[in-house]
């Protein structure tokens, strides 16, 4: 079954590992090219994320060297198709694999709407306001919940409503996720699983689920330990993912929801998931609780239609 992946950290291996490697080859990349076809990747979503540790003054051209590097190892691999209009997806080939880029939050433009369109014209087509700490945008998951979006964020938000641009909230905390829903035009949580199962600053609470779904939102659920299971790094299990994805159909519909997996943004793995290649194990699991029809949609057809739409 093809799936589409709305996150992995591919390009931030690539950019900060010692030694030079390879995407094509690299089998330590947990959604390096051969993972990908394991996969059965109909699409993949690259995100530029940029470490904290790299000083601000030089975040931007760290943003500008990722996409390089999606350019140079990503896209020279025949198989790979740059998506950059979202009707491409409808037009893949047998073999080929869309790849997408996205912004993990808005550092490296600091507070510069210039920067920002400069990224956008080189073929983002989701942006994440934040990682979890602030910026000039807004207040990232690990920051105090009640301060919001700021005022250049509204222009940003507006920028990006403007072109077209799904906005990605996983990594909002509280007051800047309801600032920002009722103004974002195309709206997603890239990477999120459910506070009330698992309860972490990184997952949505009940509410926050349903006012996404409500403003045409969707969810796409992520496999890292601790967002999976409360305190968890290890010993963490397939169902206990499937767990939350039960419990979000159940709360908003198994038509809004997908995958969003994290490889190579995460340390630990959850058993029998440990790179994208065993994203079919999951698949499989998912059988216990849903029908063909609706795995057939969380893969990746219910992401689709939603980009379709558009």
């Amino acid at each position: 079954m093809r799936i589409i992946d709305l996150h992995c950290d591919v390009l931030y291996q690539l950019s900060s590992r010692e030694q030079p490697t390879d995407f094509r080859t690299d089998e330590t990349l947990q959604c390096g090219f051969v993972h990908l076809k394991e996969a059965q990747a109909k699409a993949q979503i690259f995100a530029i994320f940029i470490d904290e540790v790299i000083p601000e003054n030089e975040r931007y051209m760290e943003a500008l060297r990722q996409i390089e590097l999606f350019q140079a190892q990503v896209l020279t691999q025949p198989e790979m198709v740059h998506i950059t209009d979202w009707q491409q997806l409808s037009t893949l080939e047998e073999g080929q694999i869309g790849a997408i880029l996205s912004l993990e939050g808005c550092d490296a433009i600091g507070g510069d709407l210039n920067k920002l369109k400069m990224l956008l014209n080189a073929g983002i087509k989701l942006v994440g306001l934040t990682w979890n700490f602030e910026n000039a945008v807004a207040y990232g998951a690990q920051e105090d919940p009640t301060k919001g979006l700021k005022a250049f964020g509204k222009e940003v938000v507006t920028c990006l409503n403007e072109h077209d641009i799904i906005i990605d909230v996983s990594h909002l905390n509280m007051q800047s996720f309801w600032d920002v829903l009722p103004l974002a035009k195309h709206i997603i949580a890239s990477h999120s699983n459910a506070r009330t199962l698992c309860d972490h600053e990184r997952n949505l609470t009940d509410e926050q689920a349903k006012a996404l779904v409500a403003h045409g939102g969707h969810i796409h659920l992520v496999y890292n330990p601790p967002f999976v299971v409360e305190d968890a790094e290890d010993n963490v299990e397939l169902e206990d993912l499937v767990k939350h994805f039960s419990y979000l159909a159940d709360l908003v519909g198994a038509e809004h929801l997908g995958l969003g997996s994290d490889f190579d943004g995460i340390h630990h793995t959850i058993q029998k998931l440990h790179h994208l290649g065993d994203t079919q194990q999951l698949l499989a699991a998912l059988e216990t609780t849903f029908t063909k029809q609706q795995i057939e949609g969380i893969a990746y057809q219910n992401f689709e239609r939603y980009v379709q739409a558009f």
